[in-house]
C-alpha cells in the first residue's frame, strides 16, 4: 500500500496512491497509516481521490486508523470518488467522518 504525507500548517495530509483499499491490502494500509501519522498535527486529512474501490475490510482499516488517532487527534476524509462515497453513505460512515468533496474543500473548512 503506497501512502505519502505532508504537513501543511496544523494539518497532516496523507494521500493514498493505490486505486483499491480492500481485504488484500487492509492490514498494509493500517500499518502505513500508523507510520504516516504517529507524530504530527492533531488533524489528519486522508486524501482518497485516487481510490476507486473500497470494501468492508478497507472501510474497517480506515476506522482503525481513526481509532488509532483518537481521542486527541481527528481524521477527516477528502476526495471520495462516487463509488467510495456511496460505500460511506450506505454504511452510514458519512455520519462518523467529516467528508469533503476535494482536498481543497477540506483545507478551506479545516483552516477556519
Amino acid at each position: 500500500m503506497e501512502l505519502s504525507s505532508k504537513t501543511e500548517g496544523q494539518v497532516r495530509i496523507v494521500t493514498v496512491r493505490n486505486a483499491r483499499i480492500d481485504a488484500a491490502g487492509a492490514i498494509e494500509f493500517k500499518d502505513a497509516m500508523r507510520a504516516e501519522t504517529d507524530n504530527g498535527p492533531d488533524l489528519v486529512v486522508l486524501d482518497l481521490s485516487a481510490v476507486d474501490f473500497i470494501d468492508s475490510s478497507g472501510l474497517g482499516a480506515i476506522v482503525a486508523a481513526m481509532k488509532h488517532l483518537a481521542p486527541q487527534r481527528k481524521l477527516a476524509l477528502a476526495g471520495l470518488t462516487p463509488t467510495v462515497d456511496k460505500v460511506f453513505k450506505l454504511t452510514r460512515m458519512d455520519s462518523v467522518f467529516s467528508l469533503f468533496a476535494t482536498l481543497d474543500d477540506a483545507r478551506s473548512a479545516l483552516a477556519a
